[in-house]
């Protein structure tokens, strides 16, 4: 082999190798662009229950519910007291006096595909009076099934509560809540109903988003990869898919439905603007779109202010001196601020110009208000 062919066949390898990077970045970046339909779709008859309990939360540093005076908590007071009981020792309910026991409400969540044995996270909220549930005990609670009174689970173990609070001479400092907490893997699956998959009807694949072009999107995908038209659309909520024969059995289905929502097709997400109008929140999607539109905000200040005037007698005068307020009223107008927006701007562009205004998140939600009843908006307003 020559130096020439020697170096031709090294440029081709190079060549080749830039080409498959290349083709790997671009199937990378369409594949990053593309969501998997177990993000996007639910089984049909898949619901989730729901499970309800009430139960008792120990431990607490007197931050507990209270079981004295007329406001006390009288329901925790009881459930102390039968508690004890079923541990053989009676207590009168009038004589109880503690502060580190908490009457709470436990809920969880169970889908048909828990098994007895199965975890499930916990959530424990105070029903009393307590002040915090930082460092509490959850103890053994049944969680039941609202409308058959089953015990689908039970709950017990440490809370983990997201904030704190500290009592000090009449003096109370908080830092988020304490009276809402949760057990990672509390719960213990007792018993459950399990799904029975149907394979003389079609699976059916519910939207979490109700959304037209998903739903067809996810349709043209599944006939394509199964190389046959088994999906279709319902409505915009449910796509229906036919179960082939081949995979008629009950594993085999599991199988099917596991291909199914390993599937990606790119979203169409709906050009929304959330507004939390309580917290001052302004969650906006980038595809929406702002008309060509003039904004001017300006504000009305009004200040009060008192200033305290010594008067004072003549010298050799009869009086006294006192203190006079004097009462000054000032009212100013800020100068209008305008920004001009372009065309087919987007919501990035309008943030940048508000927040070069300094304007608060109450003017900006203001500002959304305003363009929505002008008809600059292109997206759906949702105040919360």
């Amino acid at each position: 082999m020559t130096v020439k062919e020697e170096r031709d066949r090294k440029y081709l390898k190079v060549l080749l190798l830039m080409i498959v990077a290349i083709t790997l970045l671009i199937l990378a970046e369409e594949l990053a662009a593309q969501t998997q339909l177990v993000d996007l779709v639910e089984i049909q008859h898949a619901q989730r229950k729901e499970l309800i309990g009430y139960g008792l939360v120990t431990g607490l540093d007197r931050t507990g519910d209270r079981t004295t005076s007329s406001r006390g908590s009288v329901f925790t007071v009881q459930s102390i007291a039968n508690m004890l009981e079923n541990f053989g020792i009676t207590v009168e309910a009038e004589r109880l006096r503690t502060r580190n026991v908490a009457a709470v409400m436990v809920t969880a969540t169970v889908s048909p595909y828990h098994v007895p044995g199965s975890q499930i996270d916990i959530t424990v909220s105070s029903l009393g009076d307590a002040s915090s549930l930082q460092g509490g005990v959850l103890l053994l609670t049944p969680l039941l099934d609202p409308d058959s009174r089953d015990v689908y689970a039970r709950a017990q173990g440490p809370l983990v509560v997201g904030g704190f609070t500290t009592e000090l001479a009449n003096s109370r400092v908080s830092r988020n809540q304490t009276l809402t907490a949760t057990i990672p893997g509390g719960g213990m699956v007792e018993s459950n109903k399990l799904l029975d998959i149907n394979t003389d009807v079609p699976l059916g694949l519910v939207m979490r988003s109700p959304n037209f072009t998903n739903a067809r999107r996810i349709a043209e995908e599944i006939n394509s990869a199964f190389d046959e038209e088994i999906a279709s659309v319902y409505h915009a909520g449910l796509v229906q898919v036919d179960i082939p024969a081949v995979f008629q059995d009950r594993g085999a289905v599991n199988i099917f439905t596991s291909i199914i929502l390993e599937q990606r097709i790119e979203v169409d997400t709906p050009a929304r603007v959330v507004i939390n109008e309580r917290t001052g929140t302004i969650v906006a999607g980038g595809n929406v779109i702002i008309d060509e539109v003039m904004i001017s905000h300006g504000n009305l200040q009004v200040r009060t202010q008192i200033t305290p005037f010594i008067s004072q007698p003549n010298p050799f005068g009869a009086g006294e001196t006192v203190v006079v307020p004097v009462t000054e009223v000032g009212i100013s107008e800020e100068a209008a601020q305008t920004i001009l927006l372009e065309p087919q701007s987007r919501v990035q562009d309008l943030a940048v110009s508000l927040n070069a205004l300094g304007l608060n998140p109450r003017d900006i939600i203001s500002i959304f208000q305003a363009l929505d009843r002008a008809g600059a908006l292109r997206g759906q307003l949702i105040v919360m």
